[in-house]
């Protein structure tokens, strides 16, 4: 087996912040430059943009199974390959960036160069941004520059140079990255799973284009009328200005404010008199009616209406977990109006006046549409499928909270049970003791990572109609209902301590496995926890030291601000790490069930995915996503997961 490690600098019109798939869809793109080495040995760079044509022998292994191709961000490379005429295979590739994620170090190359400790000579060059800039963009035509709108390698020969320099050093730094991850290589399965995530990206999502237009214009033209009526109410030349805005509240109204924050004016309403009320309450529809998402649906959707590269695998390397890219679907606005059809008929027809008749709030009734933006494809609808309280059944399954079990394994409501331990009487969704489920439901999705009053006020107690005195004895309540998982916290913490303090492993519930893990020729230590499924999560230099609470307790090193800093866990933390580890393990065993049955998901947000099926078929693939979502997992025994899903041709919170 041969080793082949490439990187590539290209050129696009279109802007790369809108994602790899749409930066190589426009006709002018080309790869300008491709460095690579054999083997790990010396590296050589084609200029293709100077003429130069890549080797017979490397086009052909480029395609090759018996050999294994490199790269940071291999999903770039691929894509750019395969889209200027050289094939290849993802299954042929490796990523450096995932190796470096899976082992717990920031994305970015220049980033884990730095986390790794690599020398200067092998470091990421840093002049590489301004190079990029000068060559694989557009240029703004000037009298000087002839009025050319791009740099070629003869308008500036130097840079050329230079930029041939930084390719080739590109590859020296990620050749120096893998070999010091290369001790603690990416399991095979998680490889599979990452090559199943690059074939969803590259699918991408329907987007409708005239929905999104429709709310572009109605959020411009509501943005125009509610400037307008604060204008008319202030009189100031910039109503939607913080510092003019702040100003005139406290010369005008009631109110003395020091700040305009959510928070403070969200505080500030109660007391407000009606002037004050009314500008506030433009203030907040203004800065509601952003409209980043539909502006990026309709910047990154390609040609063909479809948009992609919207998930990045293992983006929460602590656990594993997919981050959201472009879009960002893991963190879209839910919806709760009824008439969505209609909504979403007065936006495609740009009609403002009407939505704001029949919804109220133009701007939340835009926000809400989001979602919807997303469709299936003609002759299909999207089934959609997410696991239930998935979270709370795996922490009941690992800590061995049986009575919470059975609630799950029943078909029971976990807020009415949790409830109903708490507080000791039967409690009914809608029925007997009703009222104690919202105590139950808030103290089951603040307190099990070791949460207490801040984490039930985070939640939104207070905003539920709970009261400030009576938050500590929900959690004393909920800690004494909950026996096993509190004592689930401690003994995770107390067998990460003692691996890291004695370096000797320790094994607790359900084979999970604290080892402390030295690379023998580097010497970088990590603190690995096995999961059920094999897979380890990874804490780079692990030590024990004093926390802010005088504790003794585990600190590793983590990307924080930009930074490689180090931070200190403890057994709550740690069991989040796992229970969100493990629910996303049985997530990914799900898509790779799904694609292999021929049902590739084309997006998934949390623990819910999302597949394109035969409308006249759908009821029938519907129950064969439900009924896959709920297979036993091979390596979670006991484990109960149900699933509910529906059939819609737009995406929607069901």
């Amino acid at each position: 087996m041969r080793h082949l490690n490439i990187d590539i600098e290209t050129y696009s019109p279109n802007d790369i912040s809108f994602g790899v798939y749409k930066y190589c869809e426009s006709e002018e793109f080309e790869i300008l430059l491709f460095s690579y080495a054999y083997d790990f040995g010396e590296v050589h760079v084609v200029d293709l943009a100077s003429g130069e044509k890549i080797p017979d022998n490397v086009v052909l292994d480029l395609r090759r199974d018996e050999v294994i191709k490199h790269a940071y961000n291999a999903q770039f490379e691929i894509t750019c390959l395969n889209r200027a005429g050289y094939q290849t295979f993802v299954e042929q590739w490796r990523c450096t960036m995932i190796h470096g994620a899976y082992l717990g170090y920031p994305m970015g190359l220049a980033k884990l160069g730095k986390a790794l400790g690599l020398t200067q000579d092998k470091m990421k060059d840093k002049a590489g941004a301004a190079l990029i800039r000068y060559f694989s963009v557009p240029c703004k035509p000037t009298k000087k520059n002839g009025g050319r709108t791009r740099n070629l390698p003869k308008h500036d020969p130097d840079k050329w140079a230079a930029y041939i320099s930084y390719n080739k050093q590109d590859v020296v730094t990620e050749m120096e990255c893998h070999r010091r991850l290369s001790a603690f290589p990416v399991p095979e399965e998680v490889e599979r799973q990452w090559q199943i995530d690059i074939r969803m990206n590259a699918t991408g999502v329907g987007i409708d284009r005239e929905l999104v237009e429709g709310a572009l214009t109605i959020d411009e033209e509501n943005k125009k009328v509610l400037l307008e009526e604060a204008y008319e109410l202030t009189g100031l030349s910039n109503p939607n200005s913080r510092n003019q805005l702040l100003d005139w509240l406290n010369s005008n109204t009631n109110l003395e404010l020091e700040k305009l924050t959510k928070d403070s004016v969200a505080a500030a309403m109660a007391d407000a008199d009606d002037l004050a009320k009314k500008v506030l309450t433009i203030r907040k529809k203004l800065a509601k009616s952003s409209v980043s998402k539909y502006e990026m649906m309709a910047s990154a959707t390609g040609n063909d209406g479809r948009l992609r590269g919207t998930l990045q695998f293992y983006g929460a390397n602590r656990t594993g977990r997919w981050a959201g890219r472009l879009l960002q679907v893991q963190n879209l606005p839910r919806n709760y109006i009824v008439n969505l059809d209609i909504a979403r008929d007065l936006v495609k027809k740009s009609d403002r006046v009407g939505l704001g008749l029949l919804f109220g709030d133009v701007s939340d009734t835009l926000s809400q549409l989001i979602r919807t933006a997303i469709i299936a494809k003609e002759g299909y609808t999207l089934c959609v499928a997410d696991f239930s309280a998935i979270e709370a059944r795996v922490i009941a399954w690992l800590s061995g909270e049986t009575w919470r079990q059975k609630v799950f394994a029943e078909g029971g409501d976990i807020y009415c049970a949790s409830a109903s331990s708490m507080f000791g009487v039967p409690v009914v969704k809608h029925g007997v003791n009703g009222h104690l489920r919202q105590k139950g439901k808030v103290a089951e999705l603040s307190l099990g990572y070791c949460g207490g009053v801040n984490a039930l006020k985070t939640m939104g107690a207070l905003d539920m109609g709970l009261s400030e005195e009576e938050l500590p004895n929900i959690v004393g309540l909920w800690r004494q209902a909950s026996p096993n998982i509190v004592k689930f916290w401690y003994t995770v913490e107390k067998a990460a301590v003692y691996t890291v303090t004695t370096g000797n492993p320790m094994t607790i519930e359900h084979g999970i496995t604290f080892r402390l893990e030295v690379d023998p020729f580097y010497g970088y230590r990590y603190m690995t926890i096995e999961l059920p499924s094999g897979r380890k999560l990874f804490y780079p230099d692990p030590h024990i030291k004093l926390n802010n609470f005088d504790k003794e307790a585990v600190h590793f090193k983590t990307q924080l601000n930009n930074a490689w800093v180090t931070e200190s866990t403890y057994g709550g933390k740690l069991v989040e790490n796992i229970t969100q580890a493990v629910a996303r393990d049985c997530l990914a065993l799900t898509l790779m069930r799904l694609s292999k049955n021929g049902l590739p998901a084309i997006m998934h947000i949390h623990d819910e995915a999302v597949i394109e099926v035969p409308k006249d078929e759908a009821d029938e693939y519907l129950d064969i996503v439900e009924k896959t979502f709920a297979l036993p997992i091979p390596w979670a025994e006991g484990l109960v997961l149900t699933a509910a899903g529906f059939t819609n041709d737009y995406y929607m919170k069901d």
